[in-house]
């Protein structure tokens, strides 16, 4: 059951908010019965660098756009 605490939502805003809810109770549902597996391209470990980045010197603010 969805309950408004807040504001006055207008009929197509509430009608989005419940289509968000539903999509996501159904992919969970989906998940849960081993169908509807998560794709390696929204694991968010993939967003993550695979070693650690260099830092930059310091002024090197100074030649960042400078020609080499």
């Amino acid at each position: 059951m969805i309950r408004i605490v807040r504001g006055n939502p207008t009929p197509e805003e509430l009608a989005a908010a419940v289509a968000v809810v539903q999509a996501r109770a159904a992919a969970a549902a989906a998940v849960a019965q081993g169908e509807g597996v998560p794709e390696e391209w929204s694991d968010p470990a993939r967003t993550l660098p695979s070693r650690r980045m260099p830092h930059p010197g310091p002024k090197a603010w100074r030649t960042t756009y400078w020609p080499a």
